[in-house]
């Protein structure tokens, strides 16, 4: 097996993770996928802010595993799940790090969900 190259978030490549104080909700086929009042919120780089779920307050009887994976230098190998509501639409439309890497520990446990795969990911004030 080929050592993959671990890349420690930097100046060049900023990543944060932070609680998302709003409730996030998951919606697929009319259906809640996900709901909580404690997603986090990661910040990557230039790229549009993406909610984790914690694995507890997803549906996960609405997902499948899927074979699909994928590698990412800044926080590790992912695995991915689908949708079987949303169709072809929803084919490997949430991905998990289940060990990633130590600068984004925070993510460990949670999923997250491609927004044109989904009908929607919204957020609600909390309380």
């Amino acid at each position: 097996m080929t050592e993959k190259p671990i890349k420690i978030p930097g100046p060049d490549h900023p990543i944060t993770v932070t609680p998302n104080l709003a409730r996030v909700r998951v919606t697929v086929a009319g259906r809640v996928v996900a709901d909580t009042g404690k997603a986090l919120t990661l910040r990557e780089s230039a790229y549009p802010a993406v909610q984790y779920i914690p694995r507890q307050d997803v549906d996960m009887s609405q997902l499948a595993p899927s074979t699909h994976t994928t590698y990412c230098p800044y926080k590790g190998e992912c695995s991915y799940y689908s949708i079987p509501a949303g169709g072809d639409r929803s084919v490997n439309s949430v991905w998990s790090y289940e060990a990633p890497y130590a600068a984004v520990a925070g993510i460990k446990d949670h999923l997250a969900f491609y927004p044109d795969r989904v009908d929607a990911i919204e957020e609600y004030p909390a309380g």
